[in-house]
């Protein structure tokens, strides 16, 4: 049954089917990380956080969520300088296979395994923010996607064994005495090791390498 469930996994590209528009995420070598030593620490609210991803394939797409498990955002006189976030692998969930839960469990399954987060031996994945810097676009400047970007991030995103430094676009609001936070963004799977399925000679039975990432953060 597995292996008739695996063409439907999430992940995938396709000439049918591509991963939703979004700005692409740079990916470089690891930076260092430095914990700010002046200013403040913020707790994510991580009841009130999401954290959805979207895969696609050659005849359509999945849509899920993991969980954020902790985290913490540095902030000094209302600019945030930095902080790092634990996502629990373990809490991925598939959205759009309720109806179908034999399917659904064995999607979720298969991506909690060792082809893909390897959840067993991999609990959790990181994210530290290496660089926090305000973004000010040129007029006419349609090089950002994501409306009302307000910061660019970078950061280590460290999954399975594997670290990478991410930079994408932001918005970051202070409201009510709580910093919220929100980005959509495409990153490539097979930077991180998670290579199942990516070869585009497989067609059908592609997974796309490319997967959009949304997350809202909000703090306490």
């Amino acid at each position: 049954m597995t292996s008739r469930i695996i063409p439907f996994l999430l992940l995938g590209t396709a000439a049918c089917q591509q991963a939703p528009k979004a700005d692409k995420a740079a990916v470089s070598e690891p930076q260092a990380v430095s914990t700010p030593t002046d200013g403040h620490t913020m707790r994510l609210d991580t009841a009130a956080c999401t954290l959805l991803w979207i895969g696609t394939k050659p005849t359509g797409e999945h849509r899920g969520s993991f969980q954020f498990q902790d985290g913490e955002i540095f902030v000094k006189d209302s600019t945030v300088t930095g902080g790092n976030f634990t996502i629990n692998i373990a809490s991925l969930r598939n959205l759009d296979l309720n109806t179908q839960p034999d399917m659904k469990r064995q999607l979720e399954d298969e991506l909690k395994g060792a082809n893909f987060f390897d959840a067993a031996q991999f609990p959790t994945a990181k994210f530290e923010v290496t660089e926090v810097t305000p973004y000010h676009p040129a007029a006419n400047d349609n090089s950002v996607l994501l409306k009302d970007a307000t910061h660019m991030i970078r950061g280590n995103l460290t999954m399975k064994n594997a670290t990478k430094n991410i930079t994408f676009p932001a918005k970051i609001v202070f409201e009510k005495g709580k910093v919220r936070a929100a980005a959509n963004f495409n990153i490539d799977r097979t930077q991180w090791g998670m290579t199942y399925r990516a070869d585009k000679s497989l067609q059908d039975k592609l997974i796309n390498s490319v997967v959009n990432i949304q997350f809202e953060l909000i703090t306490r």
